[in-house]
């Protein structure tokens, strides 16, 4: 990959506000993954995450539940740093697309009936990081900025 394409993946010129929606966005995914991933915060672990996707018939459950977690735990460190934003938020975007229409779209929207409004603002936040990348205070700024003096 040249170094113009390498450029266009880091560079952000969203300003702060990226930084904003990035950093809470990327700490609620990294506790869900946790929860998925390490049985953290009350979650399950794979083994449980894995043979509750199993019985809603994603399958092989515990890939599954590993695939997701991981999105999850390491696409929201990755918010966090605002490291490689664009690829983890789309990763992400796409997790919550699975989320929404294979657990909650048929509960209706409110998170009382464990409907998909929760689901629905986490992929709203990470389409738009993924159009807006990492902005000023991020890693992915200063990469671009030294593949820029090169």
């Amino acid at each position: 990959m040249n170094n113009s394409k390498l450029h266009t993946i880091f560079k952000s010129d969203a300003g702060i506000g990226a930084l904003f929606l990035r950093v809470p966005v990327g700490i609620i995914l990294t506790a869900h993954g946790a929860q998925k991933l390490f049985g953290w915060f009350g979650g399950y672990g794979l083994e449980g995450t894995g043979q509750w996707m199993a019985s809603i018939g994603l399958e092989p459950g515990f890939l599954m539940a590993l695939l997701a977690g991981a999105a999850e735990f390491f696409g929201g460190l990755a918010l966090i740093f605002g490291l490689l934003t664009r690829p983890a938020a789309l990763v992400s975007a796409f997790t919550m697309v699975v989320a929404i229409f294979s657990v909650h779209a048929s509960n209706g929207l409110f998170m009382a009936n464990n409907g998909y409004e929760f689901a629905l603002s986490l992929l709203a936040a990470t389409a738009a990081l993924t159009a807006l990348g990492g902005g000023r205070l991020s890693l992915d700024n200063a990469i671009a900025a030294k593949i820029t003096q090169k």
